[in-house]
């Protein structure tokens, strides 16, 4: 996944629960617990009713082939359904791949170099039209087209002949490595083994497209729906939409999507605190409405967590994300390791989760993966400086350096105030390492400066502060794009800052990606955290944690760790 600065495409820390505030569990799993708004007597959700979602960015780009990995994994997955998809449950549960329009997560071969598909019968568009493999190929060919760009890279990087492939509109041909043999069948050939193609073939790229109905660029405006709702309104690109039933979806086929309610209206371009205050109010359809894009910051968390009643209305979840300090160790003086881990040994991680708005919204880090079993978390601490840092350890290492009077240095951070790479987790830095003899200066960059200068080789800081998150739950996507010496970009955006290109590294991330089992991979990710952490390329800091309100009439709020936010495919509103 790549970060979050760059375009919200990424959809950490220990399990998520749908927690509240005050500690008191909302709403268990799809439908059970709770309280009755949203259902009958007996407290189950029902359907109908109107949900409105008020989020802060515009559903852009609405198109299956320009939506990134599931698209944010909310509003899309409405109306677009896809091979495979998440399990729509609560915490580390949802952090599992089912079949969606396949029969199954997929069949492998040759080392997981050939994957196979069935579709489901009984599959149906909008219009009532069957769904066939024909058109899921079509859909993934179209996301070739320039005219289409945004949607993840890795079939161009995956299937053979992608690296070439300019979609079906410029070449009138299909990709080669697509084949579908009959209605129901689709195969894929892959230029190497990729154990992880079920979770990526929830992106939205995997949607059925019918040809007869691709209007091309204008597609995303009335898209052919083969999800619970259809599009019948997506206006000012996307910062409006209203939904409404399919009614030829079927539930019989698609157990992970409940469409409780009868109609979805989406209102984005909105400012947070707007979005808090209206959620929080509940006024009209604002009390049947959710938000899948704006957490609670610290003031208002304090201000929520003094009320019972808004308390019990707060989900918490947590998503595969990691915040970290990136070190160039082709620098000096980051080219020596006695001086990286000196900085890894006198960071104040209380301090710094304190900057990110407290222990409530964020969780100290040890490891560069996330605390969660799915990405093959394995607890380790290579430099142990406890909570607050080991100032003396860290000055003992810069004297073996040759830096016994201290160390000067740059520290380069966005200027935007996002609890990531704001100033203040700066300034908590910069207080923590001068304890131990090294005087930082902070280097404040606008948020657009900040990701081309740390995305580029040749203009890249020797320190700043990073992120990372997943586009799915493995340690695939987290730890490849980051220490995998052959995702080093020279002439655009790239993420292995480190520069690490280690062939033993290299090897294992290909040996890794041949196993299907993912309980087994994730244990190998794990190891390799470990092994890439003790070279001290960066320093992990902590995991956000996000806090939401909901509607008071909103029922059946289900948050997983794949995706850290609301399901909206499984509320139910009164």
């Amino acid at each position: 996944m790549r970060q979050l600065s760059v375009i919200s495409r990424r959809v950490a820390a220990a399990a998520v629960s749908v927690v509240l505030v005050g500690g008191a569990a909302a709403c268990g799993p799809k439908g059970s617990g709770g309280d009755s708004a949203g259902g009958g007597a007996d407290g189950a959700p029902k359907k109908g009713g109107t949900l409105t979602v008020l989020n802060r960015a515009p559903q852009k780009q609405f198109d299956p082939a320009r939506l990134y990995t599931s698209g944010g994994g909310n509003i899309p997955s409405l109306v677009y359904r896809t091979l495979t998809t998440r399990n729509r449950e609560n915490g580390a549960e949802g952090t599992k791949v089912v079949p969606d329009l396949a029969t199954d997560t997929g069949t492998p071969s040759d080392d997981a170099k050939t994957w196979t598909y069935k579709l489901k019968d009984g599959l149906k568009y909008e219009d009532g039209t069957p769904i066939t493999a024909a058109d899921v190929k079509y859909g993934v060919e179209r996301s070739f087209a320039p005219e289409l760009s945004g949607g993840a890279p890795y079939l161009r990087d995956w299937l053979i002949g992608g690296d070439t492939y300019q979609g079906p509109y410029k070449e009138q041909k299909g990709l080669d490595s697509i084949e579908t043999p009959d209605a129901k069948t689709i195969v894929f050939k892959l230029k190497k083994s990729e154990g992880d193609f079920p979770y990526f073939a929830t992106s939205t790229q995997f949607a059925p497209v019918p040809k007869a109905k691709d209007t091309g660029a204008k597609y995303a405006e009335h898209p052919v729906s083969s999800g619970p709702y259809k599009v019948v309104k997506n206006a000012n690109d996307g910062e409006q939409m209203v939904l409404e039933r399919n009614p030829n979806w079927s539930e019989e086929t698609d157990k992970e999507r409940h469409a409780y309610p009868d109609r979805i209206e989406v209102k984005s371009g909105l400012a947070p605190a707007v979005i808090n205050q209206r959620l929080s109010a509940g006024q009209g359809a604002d009390a049947a409405a959710v938000t899948t894009d704006t957490n609670l910051g610290p003031a208002e968390l304090a201000q929520v967590t003094g009320d019972k009643k808004l308390a019990a209305r707060v989900g918490t979840g947590h998503f595969g994300y990691t915040n970290y300090l990136a070190f160039n160790p082709k620098a000096k003086p980051f080219d020596d390791p006695k001086v990286r881990e000196a900085i890894a040994y006198a960071v104040n991680r209380t301090s710094v989760v304190n900057a990110a708005g407290g222990s409530a919204l964020a969780e100290p880090a040890t490891t560069f993966l996330p605390n969660q079993k799915s990405f093959g978390f394995t607890p380790y601490d290579p430099f142990p400086a406890g909570a607050t840092g080991n100032a003396a350890k860290a000055k003992e290492l810069l004297k073996e350096a040759g830096h016994a009077d201290g160390l000067d240095i740059t520290l380069t951070h966005s200027t935007a105030q996002n609890f990531e790479t704001s100033p203040e987790i700066a300034t908590a830095l910069q207080a923590a390492l001068k304890e131990a003899g090294i005087r930082v200066k902070l280097e404040g960059l606008e948020e657009n400066d900040y990701d081309e200068k740390t995305h580029s080789v040749d203009k890249q800081p020797d320190l700043f502060l990073a992120h990372w998150g997943a586009d799915w739950p493995s340690g695939g996507p987290f730890l490849a794009p980051i220490f995998d010496g052959r995702q080093i970009v020279k002439d655009g955006a790239n993420f292995n800052a480190s520069r690490l290109d280690d062939s033993a590294v290299n090897n294992e991330i290909d040996e890794i990606n041949k196993i299907t089992d993912h309980d087994a991979a994730a244990k190998r990710w794990g190891a390799l955290d470990q092994r890439i952490g003790a070279q001290a390329l960066t320093v992990p800091l902590f995991h956000p944690v996000y806090k939401r309100l909901v509607g008071k009439d909103v029922k059946n709020v289900v948050i997983s760790d794949w995706t850290g936010v609301l399901d909206v495919s499984q509320v139910a509103v009164k």
